[in-house]
């Protein structure tokens, strides 16, 4: 091909290299000093040239080159190109190293990154210049499994690795990379370092990362050799050292301010000027040295903040010690020791307060103890320990603990009879926190308490009763209040656990229909003068009701006879079949006072109102007299005989009982109708008498369902698994469920297998 104007011959090697070796080098050297496009552009078409005159003139040079070869005279040319660019780039790379022969530091690390600048913006340059080379000639000899063969930009890469970096880091002295960790030791040192220098050596690092496979993919190679493993190697030093050192001279707390200001800066390095592969390595080296190392010294601080509620250094060591394979697990424990002792001590304390005032602990002092402490742990478990669900189990171990057995239970019973009662007082109508949104916090909060019961059925035995006072009383602060707390329990337990307080509901609704069906027929059949009586009843269903028949008979006045035979007529005629039980104990009356100036209303039970209504025929009544006229048996009479001459309605006179005529209250309307301790000591004494036969019937229930589903199963599975069934609603003694197995033997519900005597069969 004839010269273009100006341009060398593409036939003679040494007048074209010479042409392109002056262009490559002020581009490589000199280009802020400026190239023209006309410059540019005829470097190009003179490579261009070369590499494609052989094409044309396939004659003489192929000879003269060795056409023997069996490569084609495109492939011999681009050869001679290749070679003469590397040679360029090594001698080139040899003059930079020359220069920085002497240099070391940050003076190094200034020449390096301003060299690798001007170094790799020209190999780009040059790059374009040869892209008739790289397209056709590199791309066949990499076809061809030719080893040693780059990309133009490749090659300059390559060389600069081997010419220029390498004797950098030749030897011991690794002078590049221990540069670099001395800024960086600058840095965490506190002072202020040119963060541009690193990054961009550190960039080079990576870009060096040539896969001799596939040059077209990086690896991280030389980064990992170059830079991070010693950096890694020099931040466990450091930092060893540091925390030594501050550790002797500091507290615990100021040193965990200390390693989390640490572990922030380490990972903020990485955004600044470390490869995002460093990040992990990196972080756990820092964890390591800055937490591993140390978690002793933070766990024994742990108590101690606690103790003094300290929450944020809290946060502080449980942020840091998460960090590290169980570093949590001392504090767990410790927490749960803490918050077991907590509330130990605080229901103990509310026990001796209502001991030294009332003889015993008081339901709302008894929760209130108890919610104080899961508050405030539970509170410390949200914001310190972030939710954390490891601290959460702790702190429902610790509250299942100290809720069930502490020093104000004389009984396992005694806890969720306490939280019973506390329910009570929230749901009557003599409760304070009249707001609903007050009462509503309350039951939540009891709700809190109960799922820490392990006897939730005495739980369930107490609320009933005293839900079935509040509906037959009329006491009940709020049916939205019990509906609520039915709606929680339920939600709690299950829709079995709750199916007899619905229905006592559904009783109280049917029974309010009744009363106003009975007076309308009343008011048909009979004269308003005989119907004096303002009477109500409630008729309620015997399963769904914790409810017992009299202890005692009871012989009623007249005054009160002909309404109950009207009302059982009635009844019987409408429900044939169906028997009516009078629960006296539970009825209520008011009754008027005609003989005082002041009429007061005196509010009574039924078996009150028989003994009262006695002294319409006389102002004085012996004991006998009483006895005889209403039926009640001694141990109910002489407790509400006592009762009525402490109210003072009676007077108690050479042993005759008589009318109070002077009788005064500051209340229009007297109660009279209260329980009696004795009382409330046998209510208890009979819930836990039920419990005990529930319990028998259903462990005999679950065992049968786990064999009917099993059919067979070994004498420990089978307990193990009625346990484990059982314990939603109470904790089982190992005992009592053997004793039922014997039952169900007995009642051949079971039978022992023929061979195995410790292996059960199901009876269908």
């Amino acid at each position: 091909m004839p010269p273009q104007s100006g341009l060398p011959d593409s036939r003679d090697l040494g007048a074209t290299w010479k042409f392109l070796e002056d262009g490559v080098d002020q581009i490589m050297t000199r280009l802020n000093d400026g190239m023209s496009y006309k410059q540019y552009m005829d470097l190009y078409t003179v490579s261009y040239n070369y590499c494609t005159s052989s094409r044309m003139n396939s004659g003489g040079i192929n000879e003269t080159l060795g056409a023997g070869s069996g490569r084609s005279g495109a492939n011999l040319m681009g050869a001679d190109l290749y070679k003469h660019l590397s040679q360029y780039f090594v001698a080139h790379l040899k003059q930079v190293r020359a220069e920085a022969h002497d240099l070391s530091d940050e003076p190094l690390l200034r020449y390096y990154t301003r060299e690798w600048d001007r170094y790799t913006t020209g190999a780009s340059y040059v790059n374009r210049l040869f892209t008739y080379l790289n397209r056709h000639w590199v791309k066949r000899e990499k076809d061809e499994g030719r080893k040693n063969v780059y990309h133009v930009y490749i090659l300059a890469l390559v060389s600069w690795k081997n010419e220029f970096y390498s004797g950098l880091q030749s030897g011991s002295g690794n002078k590049l990379t221990t540069a670099v960790l001395k800024l960086i030791e600058k840095q965490r040192q506190g002072e202020t370092i040119e963060t541009d220098l690193v990054k961009k050596v550190i960039d080079s690092f990576v870009a060096l990362g040539l896969d001799e496979a596939d040059t077209n993919r990086q690896n991280l190679d030389v980064y990992r050799s170059a830079f991070e493993v010693p950096f890694l190697a020099a931040t466990e030093a450091f930092y060893s050292s540091e925390s030594e050192q501050y550790l002797a001279a500091n507290s615990v707390t100021e040193y965990m301010k200390k390693a989390d200001a640490r572990l922030g800066e380490e990972e903020n390095r990485v955004d600044l000027y470390l490869h995002a592969s460093t990040r992990k390595g990196l972080v756990s080296k820092c964890e390591e040295v800055l937490v591993k190392n140390h978690a002793e010294l933070m766990q024994e601080e742990f108590q101690r903040l606690l103790d003094q509620e300290q929450e944020a250094d809290l946060q502080r060591m449980y942020l840091l010690l998460s960090r590290i394979p169980s570093g949590l697990d001392p504090l767990r424990e410790r927490f749960e020791t803490h918050v077991k002792k907590a509330g130990l001590d605080s229901v103990e304390r509310a026990d001796k307060a209502d001991a030294a005032a009332a003889g015993g602990v008081e339901p709302k002092a008894y929760v209130d103890s108890l919610l104080a402490v899961h508050r405030r742990n539970n509170e410390l478990v949200a914001k310190a320990f972030r939710g954390d669900q490891g601290f959460v189990a702790s702190l429902d171990r610790a509250c299942r603990e100290y809720v069930n057995r502490n020093k104000a239970c004389a009984s396992p019973n005694k806890s969720p009879e306490l939280l019973a009662r506390y329910a009570d007082s929230l749901l009557r109508k003599s409760n304070k926190a009249s707001e609903d949104a007050d009462v509503e916090q309350a039951l939540t909060d009891t709700m809190t308490v109960f799922k820490y019961i392990e006897d939730k059925d005495v739980f369930q035995k107490f609320y009933s009763r005293m839900l079935s006072n509040r509906l037959i009383k009329e006491t009940s602060a709020s049916e939205d209040a019990e509906a609520s707390m039915i709606g929680k329990l339920k939600d709690a337990c299950g829709f079995e656990y709750t199916t007899k307080l619905h229905r006592m509901f559904q009783d109280i609704q049917t029974s309010r229909d009744t009363n106003s069906q009975f007076k309308d027929k009343m008011q048909q059949t009979h004269d308003a003068s005989e119907l004096k009586v303002d009477f109500q009843v409630q008729v309620l269903s015997t399963a769904s009701w914790p409810l017992t028949a009299p202890s005692t008979k009871l012989i009623l006045p007249p005054e009160l006879l002909k309404t109950k035979d009207r009302f059982e007529q009635y009844y019987t005629n409408k429900h044939s079949g169906r028997k009516l039980t009078w629960i006296w104990q539970n009825s209520r009356n008011e009754l008027r006072m005609l003989y005082t100036p002041q009429k007061y209303f005196l509010v009574t039970s039924t078996y009150q109102a028989c003994i009262l209504l006695q002294f319409n025929a006389s102002d004085s009544l012996s004991y006998a007299d009483l006895s005889a006229g209403t039926g009640i048996a001694d141990d109910t009479l002489k407790p509400l005989l006592a009762m009525f001459t402490k109210a003072r309605v009676l007077d108690l006179k050479e042993g005759n009982y008589e009318i109070n005529l002077g009788f005064k209250s500051k209340k229009i309307r007297v109660m009279l109708n209260a329980p009696i301790k004795a009382e409330q000591k046998q209510e208890s004494a009979d819930v836990m008498k039920h419990v005990d036969e529930d319990r028998k019937i259903l462990i005999q229930a679950t065992i049968v369902r786990i064999m009917k589903s099993r059919k067979t199963l070994k004498h420990q599975q089978l307990i193990v698994e009625t346990v484990d069934q059982l314990k939603q609603r109470f904790q089982p003694r190992v005992a009592d469920v053997k004793k039922a197995i014997d039952t169900l033997l007995d009642k051949e519900y079971l039978e022992r297998h023929e061979t195995d005597k410790a292996t059960y069969n199901y009876l269908a």
